[in-house]
């Protein structure tokens, strides 16, 4: 989107039509030249055109009149697509081809030379090939040369030379190729339509004391939404009253029902499976998590990937290229070798049409969408076809430890004393631990509270936290100090050898170890873990057989680590690090080697997040956060989709490569043809429209790919 439009100051209408990227083009700048309009953008992928300034659906349609274009609000009810063989351009191309087969008969009955079967096969031309006549004879005035520019060439050269069959046939075929094409894009943009029907758009509100059901575009913050069994949700919020299970799978991916009560949250397009819920609504329908996902979908769509950027660079010299090669081969040898000229204008022609940059064009597009939008409904969030691009290019993926690779919840797993027995001291540590801040206090007042201990009773005095170390405060007119070991070999010196042995035996099991004690002795050593995730290991084991380099960052101590990193399995492990160390350390991993990912929260690790090539956040439903700095979303808070993502990533760049591959190698091969004087348009057009059927078929392919290891193979 340009930096000159604005959510607030564009208007987005949804368009129905558009058969090539080209066309949408020329539809922008059509736009542009209407009075009242101040800018204009269109997102071929999405199929959106944005407009600034005073304008009506009937201008704009007018404005896409060159190729029947339909337009619509954005907010009102989508356009009934008509059947593929009901469609108006293809009716023209069913009575184009009957006209060529009774031309034909006619042909072999009356003779070629008769004028029957001649004014059949020119109104097959004209009938089959108005639209792209009026875009070609456009284009030739402004001495644009695009694929329409060629083939109108192609096909008029082949009428003066006497060859009305042949061009009755390319016109034909082209159309049919156009087609095609188009309707490979409509089922590409399908998956992002899919998403647009997964939410309701009416709810159940209840205000005061009455029900109505209203349109989401009327539902407002605060309003009471009433979702039944069986039931999609309409709106994000939060549950007021009742329990259920919730299919999340439309946002998340999740496959599992989650189960929801009183204060969670849920989300719109979500299915209720059992129970009655209430639910205050917290965001307006365009704000939705849903909505979010949508928007950030299609503009995903507009990004263009690397390989589409050298496709459309490339297409702007290969046309013009092509058609000085065509004239060439026309020309010289009639004037050099004395060659007959009708054959080398008809070679000079079939260049022209093998030359068409149909499969070159959309060789990325219809991949790059596909993938997206394959991917969204997944519960992957690519932001762009160049972070599509960049993640099938990874070679090594960093991981925050905390909250990614671990659940984020520390837990007491160990509990050792020294003197006095175990309650009383876990008493007197959560007492003290209540007034602190560190992460690992929420851990000791959880196991105090499930042991029972009335630690809220005990009454404390001169509470101090001793940065970076830990805490200490009065307790019955006695110092109690709780914090990490190297605090107790500055207070004692030196830690009993027993007791030394005992920590770094903790340590080494993955354990963050605290100390409770006074000024002269060690009561208690207290073990606090982080629980690593289920999936942790399964997803680091199947990154390292893709050949990614797996790492692991933390702020933790080498030990538990280390520890911790052997049990998932990653390549390296990164420890002590403050948030600045984390972006150095991304810098340093792209030094070495260029495509890198870092896969956190979205919010704490946002500097690293930034630094590497591909951005991943942990958890996007709902986190707004996540959703605005990753370059990739996980909705879910599962890991499982990383190694998805990857081989969707590189699925994709291996065919957007074969396509450009052989979509280049075919017309190479055709143009060989021209030295023993053997290509002729039948074999042009067939070369071009070919190409353009196999690239676009071979894009729809990953369409299939699912969230299954099995089906990326």
């Amino acid at each position: 989107m340009s930096e000159s439009l604005t959510k607030e100051e564009m208007k987005a209408y949804r368009v129905q039509g558009f058969s090539c990227a080209g066309c949408a083009k020329t539809f922008e700048n059509n736009v542009k030249k209407l009075q009242g309009v101040e800018d204009a953008e269109v997102n071929f992928g999405a199929s959106k055109v944005y407009v600034k300034g005073d304008i009506t659906i009937e201008e704009l349609e007018k404005a896409g009149s060159f190729e029947n274009l339909k337009v619509r609000d954005e907010k009102e009810q989508k356009i009934v697509h008509e059947p593929f063989w009901k469609q108006k351009e293809n009716i023209k191309v069913y009575i184009s081809a009957i006209l060529l087969l009774v031309s034909w008969f006619l042909g072999k009955q009356l003779g070629e030379e008769h004028s029957l079967p001649t004014i059949g096969y020119a109104v097959s031309i004209l009938i089959g090939g108005y639209t792209l006549f009026i875009k070609g004879f456009r284009n030739l005035s402004r001495l644009q040369f695009d694929m329409n520019t060629l083939m109108t060439i192609a096909i008029i050269g082949a009428a003066i030379i006497g060859e009305w069959m042949e061009g009755a046939t390319v016109v034909i075929l082209f159309a049919i190729s156009e087609a095609l094409e188009r309707y490979s894009m409509d089922k590409a943009r399908q998956s992002i339509e899919s998403l647009m029907d997964i939410a309701p758009k009416e709810a159940l509100i209840r205000r005061g004391n009455e029900e109505m059901s209203i349109h989401v575009d009327d539902i407002q913050v605060g309003d009471i939404m009433i979702v039944k069994s069986g039931q999609k949700l309409a709106m994000d919020g939060i549950v007021l009253k009742g329990m259920s299970t919730i299919n999340q799978a439309a946002i998340t991916g999740e496959s599992v029902p989650v189960a929801k009560a009183v204060d969670d949250e849920v989300f719109a397009g979500t299915l209720n499976e059992e129970g009655l819920l209430e639910v205050r609504v917290t965001k307006r329908v365009e704000d939705t998590t849903l909505s979010k996902i949508i928007h950030l979908v299609e503009e995903a769509q507009a990004e263009r990937a690397p390989s589409q950027a050298f496709v459309d660079k490339f297409a702007k010299y290969y046309t013009p290229t092509i058609v000085i090669l065509a004239m060439l081969i026309a020309v010289i040898p009639p004037l050099v070798i004395a060659g007959d000229w009708s054959t080398w204008v008809y070679q000079g022609l079939a260049v022209l049409v093998v030359g068409c940059p149909c499969a070159l064009v959309v060789s990325t597009p219809v991949a790059v969408v596909t993938a997206i939008g394959n991917a969204a409904k997944n519960g992957v969030l690519i932001k762009g076809g160049v972070y599509l691009e960049e993640t099938g290019n990874l070679k090594a993926i960093a991981f925050d430890k905390t909250g990614t690779l671990t659940k984020g919840i520390p837990v007491v797993t160990d509990i050792v004393t020294y003197s006095g027995s175990e309650d009383e001291l876990m008493t007197i540590t959560a007492a003290i631990e209540k007034g602190s801040q560190h992460p690992l206090a929420s851990a000791i007042i959880r196991k105090a509270e499930e042991n029972r201990l009335h630690f809220n009773d005990v009454s404390m005095e001169e509470f101090q936290s001793i940065t970076g170390k830990g805490v200490k405060a009065q307790i019955n007119n006695k110092t109690y100090y709780v914090g990490s070991p190297s605090l107790f070999e500055e207070l004692h010196n030196q830690i009993r050898s027993d007791q030394k042995e005992k920590i770094i035996h903790l340590q080494t099991a993955g354990k963050t170890v605290m100390v409770l004690g006074t000024q002269t002795e060690i009561l208690a050593l207290i073990a606090v873990a982080d629980e690593i995730r289920e999936t942790s290991k399964e997803v680091i084991n199947q990154l390292n057989h893709l050949g990614i380099e797996t790492v692991m960052l933390t702020g933790d101590n080498q030990r538990t680590a280390k520890a911790i990193g052997q049990q998932v399995g990653v390549v390296d492990v990164e420890a002590d690090l403050l948030p600045e160390d984390k972006l150095t350390f991304i810098k340093e991993l792209r030094r070495e080697h260029k495509n890198v990912a870092m896969v956190g929260d979205g919010v704490n690790d946002a500097p690293a997040l930034a630094a590497s090539t591909v951005g991943v956040a942990m958890g996007g439903a709902g986190t707004d956060t996540a959703l605005e700095t990753a370059d990739i979303a996980l909705m879910s808070d599962d890991l499982n989709k990383l190694p998805y993502t990857v081989q969707l990533s590189r699925k994709a760049l291996t065919i957007i490569k074969q396509n450009i591959t052989f979509s280049l190698g075919i017309k190479a091969v055709a143009l060989l043809l021209v030295v023993p004087g053997w290509l002729t348009l039948w074999i042009a057009i067939f070369a071009d429209m070919g190409a353009t059927l196999l690239v676009t078929l071979n894009s729809l392919r990953l369409l299939r790919i699912k969230d299954k290891k099995s089906n990326l193979n």
